[in-house]
């Protein structure tokens, strides 16, 4: 059984990196075939930074990402808060139902229903460009906001209750009790639903394509324009150092969780 399971273990991974490994090695592909290897070369990594529009794109993924897992976070957290402090019933229930369906309904629905509502309020506001930056940035909060408050709420629901109350009686405002026992025990969690936002923004492309305008384009929406006609090797060398950034900041942030574990368990 052990066998089995490590040969299934194994094909698992070759199934899940194995397309991640051949974008890898034809980054540094001499030319521009995808099938044939012809030789090591860096000069794809020269034209991606020679490439003032694809470096554009990147810029904006990077802005929207960054703005939309910031403000998901910080918004999550705080409704993460609301629904542990209600109490168990219908109300409750109800909240936590409705806050994950965006994650449950299908992108193409999200998208294409967000971009009515912006195009229904720009003609009631007698705007006529009114999708582009904001509008990519409120739809990138609403669909991040249900896994910031996945990986919050349990994290809170781990804390004991008695630590804010205990911080109360030493003379701590309510507010203060938070900031300075609640979040540093929550934090693991929010640095999680941080993390996880910026990836799910950065990889968006459905609900981008139905909230842009021409004026703002994300890197997902100006890769799909070049399948029209190919996509040309320096986004494999693009792909490969997004896909080894967000590893190297994965590992690192489970290396100081592991040591920041390690601390509190020495603490205790």
């Amino acid at each position: 059984m052990k066998t089995l399971s490590r040969i299934y273990t194994a094909l698992v991974f070759m199934f899940l990196y194995a397309p991640i490994a051949v974008l890898l090695l034809y980054s540094f592909n001499s030319s521009t075939s995808t099938i044939v290897f012809n030789g090591f070369s860096l000069q794809w990594y020269k034209t991606l930074f020679a490439d003032g529009s694809t470096l554009h794109a990147l810029y904006n993924t990077l802005l929207l990402a960054v703005c939309s897992s910031v403000i998901a976070t910080v918004l999550g957290t705080a409704a993460s808060v609301g629904i542990e402090k209600l109490r168990k019933g219908a109300l409750r229930s109800a909240i936590t139902a409705t806050t994950n369906i965006p994650m449950m309904n299908p992108e193409i629905v999200t998208g294409v229903s967000m971009m009515l509502l912006f195009v229904f309020i720009g003609r009631i506001l007698r705007i006529n460009a009114v999708l582009g930056f904001g509008t990519m940035l409120i739809a990138h909060i609403t669909f991040n906001l249900p896994y910031v408050i996945l990986t919050v709420l349990p994290k809170l629901r781990q804390t004991d209750k008695n630590l804010a109350e205990a911080a109360m009686d030493l003379g701590c405002k309510p507010g203060s009790a938070f900031f300075k026992v609640v979040l540093p025990a929550i934090s693991p969690g929010i640095i999680t639903g941080l993390i996880m936002a910026f990836t799910l923004s950065l990889d968006d492309f459905i609900i981008s394509y139905f909230t842009s305008g021409p004026g703002f384009q994300t890197l997902p929406i100006v890769i799909f324009s070049m399948t029209k006609k190919r996509v040309k090797p320096d986004m494999y060398a693009l792909s490969a150092i997004i896909f080894v950034s967000i590893l190297i900041l994965l590992i690192l942030y489970n290396i100081a969780q592991v040591k920041s574990e390690e601390k509190s368990r020495k603490r205790h």
